[in-house]
């Protein structure tokens, strides 16, 4: 009667074990879609914040390369246009951001350091532990009773 009772509550136990280790899964599952579009959206989100500065930004290099242009014709003086210079600098980063191809390069550059320069990611005194946190929130604490 014992093993009878005792076989069906390891059948019980193991379905529910499976039912644990599925639902761990979707959930992760899900965090990593809601993840994955939270990154989309702010990726998104900066582009579209990058082609409304490039809006305002342009309207001013374009005037001030206007009014720079006609300064230099009306003083006879070539280095009244230097400005022009570092303003074209700015605008054409902007312009590659927002419309360019500037994000890819980007990313490419960031894989690229991931598979060969994996190094360079590491953080000093390797990964914080669980061990650490406790010395550093320990020796900052103003009420820490020692067990």
């Amino acid at each position: 009667m014992g093993f009878v009772f005792s076989k069906s509550m390891n059948d019980s136990l193991k379905a529910q074990q499976e039912f644990m280790l599925m639902n761990s899964r979707l959930q992760l599952e899900r965090q990593l879609l809601m993840q994955n579009h939270m990154r989309e959206r702010q990726t998104a989100m900066q582009i579209a914040w990058t082609r409304e500065f490039l809006k305002y930004f342009g309207t001013f290099f374009g005037l001030a390369a206007v009014g720079l242009t006609a300064g230099a014709i009306r003083k006879k003086n070539p280095g009244v246009l230097m400005p022009i210079v570092p303003l074209s600098f700015i605008f054409a980063y902007q312009y590659d951001m927002g419309y360019g191809t500037l994000l890819q390069r980007i990313k490419g550059e960031a894989e690229n350091i991931l598979d060969t320069q994996s190094t360079l990611l590491e953080l000093p005194k390797g990964p914080l532990t669980y061990e650490d946190l406790e010395k550093i929130r320990r020796s900052q604490s103003k009420f820490f009773i020692e067990k």
